[in-house]
């Protein structure tokens, strides 16, 4: 009963939040919204297959960040293009019959353009841009271009099931350490009120300007950059229609852990 009874009331979000998102009523913002597929606390949790092509995901946004099948690497897409940075930290070419398990995209349209200051670390880059986020109740992408003297990323490998908690996971991870790199900086900000939904506040990650080299970011510096504000004001997500995602428990709060995971 409790499952026939979850499946309902996930099938039936799925729809209001399609539902939404091509109705009429959100015609004014169209343009302005991040569509997400699963849930972060889902991806912690192990939730890992793949249920969401990338030819749907690219008709939802030319720009955003996610995951592949298995947790196979980090997903940037920028100005239309989809990138996968596997665990060599190689940034290969999506395929559109790939599938994502988690992954938030939209239409980029800068809202604000900013020219940043030097910052030393991550820590510093995020107190400059906080001062271009008009509210702490919408969610941002983020674009920054320019050259930075250092960006430390990761990828991941590819997991076998029985999957792992995100936080095992990432123990298996490569780093890379990418000095006076070029590139660009593509993120979500998301406000506190969707956690276990999404990262409250930066998610950040990064791609070469050749689309080389890239990654889920955990170090910058910045010393010649500009950045690239598209305030979004609508929000849809897809759900999983099968799998783990019914049985796993999403009730917890697992803040602290995703706090260690993203650093």
């Amino acid at each position: 009963m409790t499952a026939k009874k979850n499946k309902t009331i996930s099938e039936l979000l799925s729809v209001i939040f399609l539902a939404l998102l091509l109705s009429g009523q959100c015609a004014a913002f169209e343009d302005d919204v991040l569509f997400q597929v699963s849930t972060i606390d889902a991806l912690m949790q192990g939730v890992f297959d793949g249920f969401y092509s990338f030819d749907d995901l690219m008709d939802q946004g030319d720009f955003g960040i996610g995951t592949f099948n298995a947790l196979d690497g980090e997903m940037v897409a920028l100005d239309g293009e989809y990138y996968q940075v596997r665990a060599d930290g190689v940034a290969y070419p999506v395929q559109g019959d790939m599938t994502a398990p988690f992954a938030a995209v939209t239409r980029f349209e800068a809202d604000q353009t900013a020219a940043l200051e030097n910052a030393g670390n991550f820590t510093e880059l995020a107190r400059q841009i906080d001062r271009h986020l008009p509210s702490p109740n919408a969610f941002y992408a983020l674009r920054i271009d320019g050259t930075f003297p250092y960006v430390q990323t990761r990828s991941v490998p590819a997991q076998e099931k029985p999957y792992p908690r995100l936080a095992e996971a990432v123990e298996d991870q490569s780093v890379f350490n990418l000095t006076n790199v070029t590139g660009s900086v593509v993120g979500i900000w998301s406000p506190d009120f969707v956690k276990g939904v999404n990262v409250p506040g930066y998610h950040l990650h990064f791609i070469t300007e050749d689309r080389k080299a890239g990654g889920h970011i955990l170090e910058i510096q910045v010393s010649n950059a500009t950045a690239q504000v598209d305030v979004t004001a609508g929000f849809a997500m897809q759900l999983p229609s099968s799998g783990d995602f019914y049985n796993v428990n999403l009730s917890g709060d697992l803040q602290e852990e995703l706090e260690r995971i993203e650093k």
